[in-house]
């Protein structure tokens, strides 16, 4: 099988794409192709990797991830660690931090396998309560914290054993474990009280059912199969027929939190449900991603690394073992995105209802672009969104984690189509991707690395989705009709002039230290400051504007204002202080931005800004533009337009002041006077009102 891929796979030879012999090729150029380890396959990467090296196809052993060189998921537990990620912003959100605090978990699973063994070590707190595989079911009705973790520990480290090895004098009274073959199996009164039956008996699918009906913090899936569906589908939509009698809908779900290690325990109908009754849960996509990340590491790092062993600089046994020593860092690189992406989510789901309209045009423009069947992704339709917004409830984090998905691919693909992945400020980008003392050996290689544009790309699509949310490209697109490419290049710039990831670093690091629902009203409004930013800069780089010059320009006044306002104080008072005098912050770009349009120094446009503001409010009108609706693209266009047309007005009339010329602003002043005390003000009444005050001040 992996000869006849290779058969049909493009090759990289001295740098240049060789095309197949006797293959006629009806795409473009591609010459990328890994294979990945599934499971009873975790021991073939290395047959893989030899075949790779026998056809001479470029990548040699990183064809293969997870070889004998190269990462073993599971010794690293990067697939469990980070499923364990989205299930600490889940209880996060809940008050209770899992680390420290005693929680309760019902598991699919068994602790010889990867990513059930090693998520149920990642807590001492853990209450493991019962946990069920192919072989065997276990109950534990009143478990021992520390008994109990050491008892996995042990059995995590017997090769295959299964919930047959526990140590039956370990399990609190009432519990047990029980074959799956079982004719039938006799309940506790210990096993009745939490089951909340009557039941004296039970068949193994009848008590498998009932353990994953019961209250429980955690419903933890580290196996195999798909266990829950909606209400509303047949067994045969779940595709996975060995299970049919044990499966249970989405509403009858009683875990506070659900962490899906493993891939299809839920459908997405089912999680949906389960999200609309009150349960926490992303996707298996988003909660098991950090084994794949890894998987996308190792084959990068290789790449790169064989530039040095095939210049000489490098053995490969060298090379092996600097591979090795660079894991942990490699697993902190993966775990990065894997809490990034899971906060996104969590901030846009608390938005609730607010986006909802955003989150339909976004839907629809992906649909217009070919890229998204809502249906086949569970996506509610036009009449569902309607009904979403009149009951006053959004999106739910598994539908966001589509969207999220999506978006990514949507953006990637418009941004390789650009020039900005070459750019040399986004450098720093591809850079980042990789560890630390690999960059050291390996610095003069990267802009030969054969992926370069791709992972800077992904990078950048990555850093700035999760930031800023799933919807935030398209409208600014639709206010500026700016492309996908310029609106990341000005975030982007945003980003390093504001020093913004420090702030969000800050900001994660207050986790225990701050209410969450604190903790992500601060980072909203951190997103809402870096977008207001974001939109200045755009004009300039839509005006012809370096990037790096862009950067240059704002940063020093941007950093001076920032110290400013955070003055002495440190930790939670000094990144509050930063967000809630944010205003402040915009301000001193829109001075800069005054600078460069006037000619003046930053201290005279900011005298002429005040005298002006002594003489007509333009401040209170621009917030009255800022609050107009921009339900679809042609209100944010519009809206969009009147902004710039009274930043138009405002530089004329700075202008006149700098020149120590008085504007005519007394007539003008009583038309704003006449727009404030007309409430609320629409686009029409503002409109007409800045076409007013143009006639009167504009000669």
């Amino acid at each position: 099988f992996i000869r006849g891929l290779l058969d049909l796979t493009d090759n990289l030879v001295d740098g240049k794409v060789v095309a197949p012999s006797g293959v006629r090729r009806r795409d473009g150029d591609d010459p990328y192709l890994v294979v990945a380890a599934d499971k009873g396959t975790a021991t073939f990467s290395d047959i893989a990797n030899g075949i790779a090296v026998d056809y001479g196809f470029w990548l040699g052993d990183a064809f293969a991830s997870g070889g004998s060189a190269g990462y073993d998921h599971k010794k690293m537990g990067i697939t469990a660690r980070g499923a364990w990620e989205a299930v600490k912003r889940h209880f996060r959100e809940l008050g209770v931090d899992i680390q420290q605090q005693p929680f309760t978990v019902i598991g699919i699973g068994d602790m010889s396998g990867d990513v059930f063994g090693n998520g149920m070590l990642l807590s001492r707190e853990i209450r493991l309560l019962a946990a069920f595989d192919h072989r065997h079911i276990f109950v534990d009705p009143q478990p021992d914290a520390e008994r109990s973790f050491a008892e996995r520990q042990r059995l995590f480290a017997l090769p295959r054993s299964s919930w047959a090895d526990y140590d039956r004098a370990l399990i609190s009274s009432g519990g047990g474990v029980w074959p799956r073959d079982s004719k039938s199996i006799r309940l506790s009164r210990e096993m009745r009280a939490w089951l909340r039956c009557d039941a004296l008996q039970m068949t193994p699918p009848e008590l498998i059912r009932a353990i994953l009906q019961a209250k429980c913090d955690l419903l933890y899936n580290g196996g195999i199969g798909t266990y829950v569906k909606a209400s509303g589908q047949s067994h045969q939509e779940a595709s996975d027929r060995a299970n049919d009698v044990l499966r249970i809908d989405g509403n009858q779900l009683q875990a506070r939190v659900v962490g899906e290690g493993g891939n299809l325990g839920i459908t997405q109908r089912g999680r949906i449900e389960y999200a609309l009754n009150g349960g926490r849960i992303f996707t298996d996509a988003i909660d098991n991603s950090a084994g794949v990340d890894c998987s996308d590491h190792e084959v990068n790092i290789k790449i790169l690394l064989s530039g040095l062993v095939a210049r000489g600089d490098m053995t490969a046994k060298q090379r092996d073992a600097l591979l090795a020593s660079m894991t942990d860092e490699v697993g902190q690189l993966v775990l990065a995105d894997n809490r990034q992406q899971t906060l996104a989510i969590a901030l846009e789901a608390a938005a609730g209802v607010e986006l909802i309209e955003v989150h339909g045009r976004l839907i629809r423009n992906l649909e217009a672009r070919g890229a998204l069947h809502r249906a086949i992704e569970c996506l509610p339709d036009d009449k569902g969104l309607g009904e979403r917004a009149q009951q006053k409830r959004g999106l739910t984090a598994p539908e966001i984690a589509v969207l999220l998905a999506y978006t990514k691919i949507s953006l990637k693909e418009d941004l390789l189509a650009s020039s900005l992945p070459d750019s040399e400020e986004v450098h720093e980008l591809l850079v980042n991707y990789f560890p630390g003392v690999l960059i050291e050996h390996c610095r003069d290689l990267l802009p030969r690395h054969p992926l370069r544009r791709d992972i800077t790309t992904t990078q950048l699509v990555n850093l700035m989705v999760n930031r800023m949310g799933t919807t935030f490209v398209m409208r600014i697109g639709d206010e500026t009709a700016a492309s996908a490419a310029e609106v990341a290049a000005a975030w982007y710039a945003t980003n390093r002039v504001l020093a913004a990831e420090e702030i969000w670093h800050e900001l994660e690091r207050l986790d225990g230290l701050l209410p969450a629902s604190r903790q992500m009203e601060l980072m909203a409004n951190l997103r809402a400051m870096t977008g207001q930013v974001t939109r200045l800069l755009l004009v300039r780089l839509r005006s012809g504007v370096a990037l790096g010059q862009i950067i240059d320009d704002y940063r020093q006044s941007a950093a001076e204002v920032i110290a400013e306002l955070r003055g002495a104080r440190r930790g939670v008072e000094a990144i509050t202080a930063l967000i809630e005098q944010r205003a402040a912050v915009i301000a001193v770009i829109e001075l800069v931005n005054l600078t460069h349009i006037t000619g003046h120094s930053l201290g005279e446009v900011k005298r002429g800004l005040e005298r002006l503001a002594e003489q007509l409010d333009l401040d209170w009108l621009a917030a009255a533009i800022g609050r107009l609706p921009a339900g679809n693209r042609w209100q944010a266009r519009a809206r969009s337009q009147l902004a710039a047309d009274l930043a138009a007005l405002r530089q004329h009339l700075l202008r006149q002041v700098l020149a120590d010329a008085q504007p005519p602003t007394d007539r003008a002043g009583a038309v704003v006077d006449e727009l404030k005390g007309s409430e609320p003000q629409d686009l029409a009444m503002l409109s007409a009102g800045l076409a007013e005050i143009r006639r009167l001040v504009v000669a």
